[in-house]
């Protein structure tokens, strides 16, 4: 019960976020500036707040490998995402948060989403309005890696290799596909303010729906989907293709790995008062030896 609850309240803060990413299709005036636009910013704000609570709520979250994974990947995304600031698309992150969301889950790749640009933002000093923004926009790449259907585990007698190499051509079209929406979602919120008026591809808060679609198209189209989104799915595929079947052996034997467990060995009695001595169930253990029968006080 409590998981559905808490799936019911990330989609909430997922839909809040999405309303403020369109904000631009349903708000009446144009803000003339920065004062005018905080509003937007903080109804922006809302559904991280929301997340934030619907994680808190969530128990599964807080398990010591669980946390401990976090805490790792989030480092290694910001850390990523850092040495590629100021490189034209170049977007590596995206690799890790479509293979560790794939291996452990929709929650997890979307708060390792969150934490990655939380951190970096922070490390780096690029918090502005546009954070939340990207968090969220994150998050959704992460988590919808795992909301991919399910690759079976072929039958007995057929090579494996090929349910390995379609799943990994499954996540390169979606790290293709989330390359370009992520920077069609991330365009928008800020569309209004990027371009004057009067132009093929400015906004007009009096024009009708479409009208504006359309010129929220045309400026997608030239400034980012040609060049940056491009560079951005081209660096997801290599990286995805030459990392991803290793990445995500280690990922899920990260996640699955078990120590085995030892059985202490337990001792019967044997007519004349010897012992017998059960061998241990634990992976390489050698039996041992049975003990020497104890001489007879009759003797």
């Amino acid at each position: 019960m409590r998981a559905r609850w808490t799936s019911w309240l990330l989609a909430g803060g997922s839909l809040l976020a999405a309303a403020g990413f369109a904000w631009p299709f349903f708000a009446s005036a144009l803000p003339e500036d920065a004062r005018a636009a905080a509003p937007i910013v903080a109804f922006a704000l809302v559904p991280a707040l929301i997340v934030a609570l619907a994680l808190t709520l969530d128990r599964e979250m807080y398990t010591a490998k669980t946390v401990a994974l976090l805490g790792v990947l989030s480092a290694v995304g910001a850390a990523v995402r850092i040495a590629g600031t100021g490189v034209g698309g170049v977007e590596a992150v995206f690799i890790l948060l479509i293979l560790a969301g794939r291996a452990y889950g929709a929650r997890f790749g979307f708060l390792l989403g969150l934490l990655t640009i939380a951190v970096s933002s922070a490390l780096w000093g690029g918090f502005g309005p546009w954070t939340p923004f990207q968090m969220f926009a994150c998050g959704w790449v992460g988590a919808g890696a795992a909301l991919l259907p399910r690759i079976r585990t072929p039958r007995i007698g057929t090579p494996r290799n090929g349910t390995a190499r379609l799943e990994i051509a499954m996540l390169v079209a979606y790290g293709i596909a989330s390359s370009y929406l992520f920077g069609l979602v991330m365009n928008l919120w800020f569309w209004p303010f990027a371009v004057g008026s009067g132009t093929d591809i400015s906004y007009a808060a009096d024009a009708p729906l479409g009208e504006n679609l359309a010129s929220f198209a045309l400026y997608t189209l030239v400034t980012s989907t040609l060049t940056w989104d491009t560079v951005r799915a081209i660096t997801t595929t290599i990286g995805i293709v030459l990392v991803g079947p290793a990445a995500l052996a280690a990922l899920r034997r990260a996640k699955l790995g078990r120590p085995g467990r030892l059985v202490t060995p337990r001792s019967t009695s044997l007519p004349g008062g010897g012992t017998r001595t059960h061998p241990s169930t634990a992976p390489g253990a050698a039996a041992a030896p049975p003990t020497a029968p104890r001489p007879s006080a009759r003797a």
